[in-house]
């Protein structure tokens, strides 16, 4: 059960970065940051990877959350299993995402099957969402998304109107409400990959966003007046290029962020909220972090 981005977590699938399978060439790079890293020569070691993922893991399981792994696949990075599928109420979306990672649902077909068919969602051909680009919150279902132009145009566009159309149709119980992205395959400073990249609720009224992530200035103005501006944490183009909005939520209290985030780091805490500092700088050049990582399958309500 999935109602919203911040109650209290009870079961999860974290990313795992066993066998990634070295540096990717180029040619098999499907995001602007990676990109850059393997360029420059920084591109994370796996040991390094999985360092920093199980270290998540251990924050999860201290505060008792049931932590689910995929099965691991031989050369292939499966640290993101946000994107791979999704949970909204009772139902799986098994989603079409992008066709360079299609083979990575295998992972975690063992869980799959475990769940009835009559809850299992498959998303027709042509309708395509990853889950980094949607998030249920009270009673709505934000959804970052390309209109056609843009989802021909650039590979970083994942979800497409078709998919936002599908979660219309099949969530009628949500205000499905879309927001349009920036997009850029070469300048990551330029690149929403997903919404969870720009904004992201926290809490139980909050959220942290960034203006520059949004193609249409309105979408943006319209969370703020949603959120109440004292309510949204306002980050920069730097601190979204580092994934400062890319944080995940163990209860609407306990917020897990990176070790090196100190302004966010300290604002949360002014706010109230316990943080949990990991360090996961290694995974973050891949262009993502906590809540890319993650596949919530059961909050507590």
């Amino acid at each position: 059960m999935i109602k919203d981005e911040t109650a209290p977590l009870e079961a999860v699938v974290l990313g795992t970065a066993m066998s990634l399978g070295g540096t990717p060439d180029l040619a098999h790079v499907y995001d602007p940051k990676s990109r850059e890293h393997i360029i420059d020569g920084t591109f994370p070691k796996e040991e390094d990877l999985i360092r920093e993922n199980e270290a998540f893991k251990a924050v999860l399981e201290k505060h008792h959350v049931k932590v689910y792994r995929p099965e691991t696949l031989a050369d292939t990075n499966q640290v993101y299993a946000r994107d791979i599928g999704m949970v909204i109420d009772e139902t799986f979306i098994m989603p079409n995402i992008i066709e360079d990672r299609e083979h990575e649902k295998d992972g975690i077909a063992y869980l799959i099957d475990q769940v009835s068919p009559e809850d299992i969602l498959v998303m027709p051909e042509g309708a395509h969402a990853e889950g980094g680009d949607v998030m249920p919150w009270k009673g709505r279902l934000f959804v970052g998304y390309s209109e056609e132009e843009d989802y021909q145009a650039y590979k970083v566009s994942r979800t497409n109107r078709a998919g936002l159309e599908f979660l219309e149709q099949h969530f009628s119980n949500y205000e499905v409400i879309g927001f349009e992205l920036k997009k850029s395959d070469t300048d990551a400073k330029a690149n929403a990959l997903h919404l969870d990249c720009c904004f992201q609720p926290i809490g139980r009224d909050q959220c942290i966003i960034y203006k520059g992530g949004f193609k249409n200035l309105s979408d943006y103005e319209w969370l703020v007046a949603e959120f109440g501006a004292d309510n949204c944490i306002e980050i920069t183009q730097d601190e979204m290029y580092h994934m400062n909005s890319n944080v995940f939520s163990i209860s609407p209290e306990v917020i897990v962020s990176e070790a090196g985030f100190d302004r966010l780091n300290t604002e949360l805490e002014r706010r109230g909220f316990t943080v949990e500092r990991v360090p996961y700088t290694e995974i973050s050049k891949m262009e993502g972090l906590f809540r890319c990582s993650t596949l919530p399958l059961k909050r507590s309500y």
